[in-house]
């Protein structure tokens, strides 16, 4: 094997034959390229103990170093969004580009701008000093990338910040529909649209994938209540959902921003007072600018999975004592999460919250 190099091979036989590994008078460059040689020969064992070794010690200054490599290498890392703190970040061929854009949104549309930048360095810092050439020069250099920006998720505010000095990028109809998007969100348009991370990460959860899906999502998610759409009291949900199955709640709480929520397999009951079992639901607090990763946490004593309460004057849906979801979400504060029957908190405090916004979906596989 003329690509493992012989102090790579010698530690790798050492590690066959001896059961350890010590990694301390190892340079970094070493461990990547012993990183790769295990995986490729299925030493599964060391390969999560390597990526382990290089994620969580104090490699950061390497890796923002020698990221273009290491992406190029694997395509596949823990951390994306470090490769563009890399100084060889410019440096990247299209179709590694592309690949990223496909694992990461945050702040991608800038990230993509800057990569058509670097490749054509003529081009004026400012683009209103920009010809109609300078924009076709830049859209021959992203026509491969451009598709893979979800457009159809950004705000009103992000469109007009981000999109708009870029507008010659875009054919008028994808313009067109974008601002449809915004303007009437209910109006059917042609054009793709990308379903968002979150939705992707919540697909992953529900069929217990360790790796976030990619695009190809196997799910739809039809949307069924709307807190600002049909009203904000939890009874709303038992009306709607009833005899329904599969659903996903997601709740943006009031003043923090935090994106939380859980997974319930289990048919929902009308006017109940029960507890349910399941092995398959979970809660979940999603990543956002102030919660650095996102939190499952999955049902561990299944016969309090799920709670129904509901009759005219008062209305719970709870997922074991991790998410009780009760009264009107968004005026009264008496939703809390804690950690009972689930495996772990996902919240860092335990008081009553309210709700800026909350929607549930109806889950199913695609046809």
């Amino acid at each position: 094997m003329t690509n493992i190099s012989v102090k790579v091979f010698n530690v790798i036989i050492k590690y066959i034959y001896g059961g350890t590994i010590s990694l301390e008078n190892l340079e970094n460059s070493i461990i990547f390229d012993l990183l790769t040689s295990s995986n490729e020969l299925g030493l599964d064992e060391l390969v999560e103990h390597l990526q382990t070794h290089l994620v969580n010690t104090n490699n950061a200054s390497w890796l923002k170093l020698n990221f273009a490599q290491v992406y190029q290498t694997c395509y596949q890392v823990k951390n994306p969004n470090t490769i563009f703190e890399s100084e060889k970040f410019i440096s990247l061929p299209e179709d590694a580009l592309i690949s990223i854009i496909k694992l990461d949104e945050d702040k991608i549309w800038d990230y993509v701008i800057q990569w058509g930048k670097s490749k054509n360095p003529t081009l004026p810092a400012n683009p209103d000093e920009w010809t109609s050439d300078d924009f076709i020069t830049l859209k021959t250099t992203l026509k491969n990338c451009l598709p893979h920006v979800r457009y159809f998720n950004m705000s009103s505010e992000k469109v007009l910040e981000k999109l708009w000095p870029y507008i010659q990028l875009f054919e008028p109809k994808i313009w067109l529909e974008i601002n449809t998007k915004l303007l009437a969100p209910e109006k059917q348009i042609s054009s793709t649209i990308l379903p968002p991370r979150k939705i992707l990460k919540l697909s992953s959860w529900i069929d217990r994938k360790e790796t976030t899906y990619t695009e190809n999502n196997p799910y739809e998610f039809k949307l069924l209540v709307r807190g600002s759409r049909d009203g904000f009291d939890v009874k709303t949900i038992y009306n709607i959902c009833d005899q329904v199955s599969n659903t996903i709640i997601v709740a943006k709480v009031e003043d923090t921003g935090e994106i939380i929520g859980g997974y319930n397999p289990l048919a929902i009951h009308n006017n109940e007072n029960k507890w349910y079992s399941s092995q398959d639901s979970f809660v979940f607090s999603l990543k956002t600018e102030n919660l650095k990763n996102s939190i499952i946490s999955k049902v561990k004593d299944f016969g309090y999975a799920i709670y129904y309460y509901s009759d005219t004057n008062n209305s719970w849906l709870q997922f074991g004592n991790a998410l009780n979801l009760g009264g009107n979400l968004k005026t009264e504060k008496k939703s809390n999460c804690q950690t009972y029957a689930y495996e772990k908190s996902i919240r860092s405090n335990s008081n009553g919250f309210s709700v800026e916004e909350f929607e549930v979906f109806k889950v199913s596989p695609k046809k």
